[in-house]
Formats: C-alpha cells, sequence, structure tokens
C-alpha cells in the first residue's frame, strides 16, 4: 500500500511539490481549526522560559510547573539571582531539572548583561542565548512577537518526510525546505497544524490513515491501518470525532477514551 501511494508521486517535480504541498497546508487548516501553541505564557519571556522547560517532556506537564515558576520568576533580573535548589526543585517535575535550571539562571544573567533584561525579537540574538536553538527561538518568535517561523520538532520532522515535502533529518534544513514550499504568512500557523496532526492523527508508529484528511495527497498512505474502524480508534483529542467526520468516517467508531487532550511531547 505504501509503496503504491509513493509510487503515484514519484515522477513529482518541484512546482508539483509546492502546489501539493500548500494544499495540504490549506487542508491541515481546515482539519485543524484549533491549532495553537500548546504552552501556557503571557509575555515573550514566559514562553522563552515555558519553550525550554519543554524539551524531553509534554507542553501538558510544562504547564502544571508554569503557574508558580512565573508567578515567583517574574523578570531576566528573578532568573539571574534564583536560587538553584529552589529552582531546580520547582523544575524536577519537567525532567532534565539541573540543565534545566543552568539555562534559565544563565539567560537570565544574559538578558541583563546584554539586553537590559529585555528578550530580544530577532533570530540572531535569540539564538545566541543559553538554552534557546532555532527551533525555540522560532517558537518565541512567531508566537509572541507576530514574526514568522517555522518550528521543527520531532512530529514536524516526521511529518514533513511522511508527507514527501523533504527527505531530510536535519531540522534546520527541513526549515529552509519547508520555507521554499510554504508562503511566508503561514510559516507559524502551519507548524501548528503539522504539530497538531502529529499528535492526533499522524502518530510515529502506527499513523491513522484510513481517518486522515491528507491521504490522498500522501505518498505515505497505508504507513498506518487504511480500514475506517481500525483507523478512526487511533485518533486523538478532544476534536477526535470531528476528525473522523472530516474525513468522512462514522465519528462513532472512535472510543471516549480518544477523546482526551493528547500528552506526546
Amino acid at each position: 500500500m505504501v509503496a503504491r501511494s509513493a509510487k503515484r508521486f514519484a515522477a513529482e517535480t518541484p512546482i508539483g511539490r509546492k502546489r501539493r504541498a500548500r494544499k495540504m497546508a490549506r487542508v491541515l487548516a481546515d482539519t485543524h481549526p484549533d491549532a495553537h501553541a500548546e504552552l501556557d505564557f503571557t509575555t515573550p519571556l514566559e514562553l522563552a522560559v515555558a519553550t525550554i522547560l519543554s524539551a524531553q517532556t509534554t507542553d501538558v506537564r510544562v504547564n502544571t510547573v508554569t503557574p508558580e515558576l512565573f508567578q515567583r520568576y517574574r523578570s531576566a533580573a528573578d532568573y539571574a539571582a534564583a536560587d538553584r535548589t529552589a529552582l531546580e526543585t520547582l523544575l524536577k517535575p519537567t525532567g532534565f531539572f539541573r540543565a534545566k535550571t543552568d539555562s534559565l539562571i544563565k539567560l537570565g544573567q544574559a538578558l541583563l548583561d546584554r539586553h537590559d533584561g529585555v528578550l530580544p525579537a530577532t533570530l540572531d540574538e535569540l539564538v545566541a542565548l543559553p538554552g534557546i536553538g532555532r527551533k525555540t527561538a522560532n517558537v518565541i518568535l512567531g508566537n509572541a512577537f507576530g514574526v514568522p517561523g517555522i518550528t521543527v520538532d520531532t512530529h514536524f520532522r516526521r511529518l514533513t518526510n511522511r508527507f514527501g515535502w523533504v527527505s531530510e533529518d536535519d531540522p534546520v534544513k527541513i526549515e529552509f525546505l519547508v520555507a521554499d514550499l510554504i508562503e511566508k504568512r503561514d510559516w507559524t500557523m502551519l507548524s501548528h497544524r503539522v504539530i497538531f496532526h502529529g499528535r492526533r492523527v499522524c502518530h510515529a508508529r502506527k499513523p491513522a490513515c484510513g481517518a486522515c484528511t491528507l491521504a490522498t495527497m500522501c505518498p505515505s498512505y497505508g504507513t498506518g491501518p487504511t480500514e475506517a474502524a481500525a483507523a478512526a480508534k487511533l485518533l486523538k483529542g478532544p476534536r477526535a470525532r470531528e476528525l473522523a467526520v472530516a474525513a468522512g468516517i462514522d465519528p462513532a467508531l472512535v472510543p471516549a477514551a480518544a477523546v482526551v487532550a493528547p500528552e506526546a511531547p
């Protein structure tokens, strides 16, 4: 099944790939109208901190820690002067808490030293800060400053390869390749929609191919079950039954247990 699907796109031209990618992006917009940044924040600094904490854990878990964290640490100066033991204790549920504590303290110090305590709004300045790589910088730019950015996380990397948009593992190369396919104004929301699709439909081990709105455009169709009943059981999230309807299958096939917020990192 996968081989037959892939064969359909074997002779695809670069312009054909761009047209298909943009069509898929439009379908994703219809499929996931609720797509958004799932980390809770109210300021650019809070988003930077939350994104650093999200490494190797779920957004849900980070969101359980940040209310108290943001109440106690409100500025770059607060992080720079933080008691390491107290901060580690607070961050422990997110995993790798010692490294994350180190990153937040150093981030606060760097912001004070270089930017008068204010988080900068350019990619070059952000990636020069402790704990902030290109992925984190694009999250901040797109969601806190309104600057279009493509966030290449594990879901985005997996799905763009499955979609046949890229054949690449390097996140920076994927970012530039996808940027050439999709209009700049759509980069930030595309990132959210692809990530939502990865968490709710196109899972790593067993994607819900038979319940996917992108099935006819995807060279990887058949990687997961294509039969409606089996695929419907793989849908996840509060809109799982709506996703089934969008894919043209009976929403009653979606089990009640699937209609929960996904926690995949």
